[in-house]
């Protein structure tokens, strides 16, 4: 059984990643696409709901390293 552990009201971790949780007014523009050819853009595609919110997966940034 996985446990989901809460980190803030909208960031959780499950499995060692980290998701951030998203309303649907909020969700990023590159959500629910595969590949924008126009913009040579990959977009989201794999996301879960839970409780009301929308998880995307929380990409690792130089500034969360500092």
């Amino acid at each position: 059984m996985q446990k989901i552990k809460f980190i803030n009201s909208s960031t959780i971790k499950l499995n060692n990643k980290t998701y951030k949780g998203y309303t649907l007014s909020n969700l990023p523009s590159k959500f629910a696409f595969i590949y924008n050819e126009n913009k040579d853009q990959d977009g989201i595609n794999e996301w879960f709901n839970y409780k009301g919110l929308t998880y995307i997966h929380k990409t690792q940034s130089v500034w969360d390293f500092l």
